[in-house]
C-alpha cells in the first residue's frame, strides 16, 4: 500500500511531463498556400494570407491590422519559408509554404 502512495504520484508526474513536452512539440505546423496576382509581389502576398488563415484566423487578422509584411505571422516563430511562382491566373500563380510555431 505504501508502495502506491509513492509510485503514483510519481508516476502522474511522469506522464504530465511527458504530456507537456509532446504538447510543446505540437504546437508546430507546416502549411502551404497558393494565390494569384497581377505581378508575383501580389501572388505572394494571397499566398501567404492562405498559409495564415490555414493556421490562426487570429493571427491572419493581426497580420493584416499591423502591416502585413510577407512573411510575418504574429504570435508565431517562422521557418522554412520556401516560395515559387509562375505565369498564370491574373498575371502570376505563386505558392508559400513555412514552418509556424507557437
Amino acid at each position: 500500500m505504501k508502495f502506491l502512495r509513492v509510485m503514483l504520484p510519481a508516476l502522474a508526474f511522469a506522464g504530465a511531463l511527458m504530456a507537456a513536452g509532446l504538447s510543446a512539440e505540437a504546437q508546430c505546423v507546416t502549411k502551404r498556400g497558393e494565390g494569384t496576382g497581377g505581378n508575383a509581389d501580389s501572388a505572394k502576398f494571397q499566398a501567404w494570407e492562405a498559409v495564415l488563415q490555414a493556421t490562426d484566423w487570429g493571427s491572419w487578422a493581426s497580420f493584416m491590422a499591423g502591416g502585413a509584411k510577407v512573411p510575418s505571422a504574429p504570435g508565431y516563430k517562422i521557418s522554412n519559408v520556401r516560395s515559387a511562382c509562375r505565369g498564370g491566373g491574373l498575371g502570376q500563380i505563386c505558392w508559400m509554404q513555412a514552418k509556424l510555431c507557437k
